[in-house]
């Protein structure tokens, strides 16, 4: 009767131990994919979402960018409504730029350098001014040392934007 006691106890402690492990490494595996500090992840179905405003970064970047926004965003855009409200996510894509090569004037997309993602949560981000950074190559988040320097930047430049850069495109 012991023994079976002590079998079932043993079996007992592997099941839970195999389901914590399986519970672990998918949280690993969410991490993998969040930004660091932040936790902000490319949000699914960004592509679809309306443009904001496009962008050129001269050198050193040398990049086209193309800000998009959720509806929330796109909605505050609209309204002119600052703070923007908690939920809004904006998303920059960056391009290296590259001449078309069939209009010898005209620059086009070239190779994809960075998505970087903005989210709104007053509560969550209260000490960055209620936005939450994401930055983004290849879809994996780059290093923690990048994203400490998201908020400063924003916070210096334009913080009376809440602390956004973007300006919406009619």
């Amino acid at each position: 009767m012991r023994r079976n006691v002590a079998v079932a106890t043993v079996i007992a402690l592997s099941v839970a131990l195999a389901t914590t492990c399986v519970v672990i490494d998918s949280v690993r595996a969410q991490d993998a994919t969040a930004s660091p500090i932040y936790g902000v992840a490319v949000p699914n179905g960004y592509r679809s979402w309306e443009l904001v405003a496009p962008a050129l970064e001269d050198d050193p970047l040398d990049e086209l960018r193309a800000v998009v926004g959720n509806t929330l965003a796109t909605k505050a855009y609209r309204t002119d409504t600052l703070p923007f409200p908690d939920g809004t996510v904006l998303v920059k894509l960056a391009w290296k730029r590259t001449q078309s090569p069939e209009f010898e004037s005209a620059t086009i997309p070239g190779s994809a350098t960075t998505v970087q993602v903005m989210v709104k949560d007053s509560q969550k981000y209260a000490a960055t001014g209620g936005w939450g950074f994401g930055r983004f190559i290849d879809g994996k988040p780059v290093d923690e040392a990048q994203h400490e320097t998201c908020f400063a930047c924003h916070e210096a430049r334009v913080q009376d934007h809440d602390y956004v850069f973007t300006r919406y495109a009619p």
